[in-house]
């Protein structure tokens, strides 16, 4: 499995209410230093995945989302992460840590 499918598998996992950031994510396929790489599969991977799920390091929104960053809040808070001013208040509650 290359990185791009390791990525979206573990993506496809994130549950309702949780999030990873990119970098995590990255660590967590294999390449720590890829978080920009995980952007980019998540610009052009399987839009079917919630991707709304993936965050920056400090819980901030993707200007880059379909629908810029108030699309990105608006899906996040319907699962009832508390965000303001485009940033996730107190990630730590919201991180997902696979096992």
């Amino acid at each position: 499995m290359d990185f791009r499918q390791r990525v979206e598998e573990l993506v496809s996992q994130i549950p309702h209410g949780k999030v990873m950031t990119y970098g995590q994510i990255a660590a967590m396929c294999g390449n720590p230093r890829a978080a920009r790489v995980v952007g980019g599969v998540a610009h052009y991977g399987d839009s079917k995945l919630p991707w709304h799920r993936v965050v920056n390091k400090s819980g901030g929104t993707a200007s880059g989302y379909p629908g810029g960053k108030s699309e990105h809040q608006k899906l996040l808070e319907s699962e009832g992460i508390i965000i303001d001013n485009f940033r996730i208040k107190n990630i730590e509650e919201y991180q997902w840590h696979p096992k």
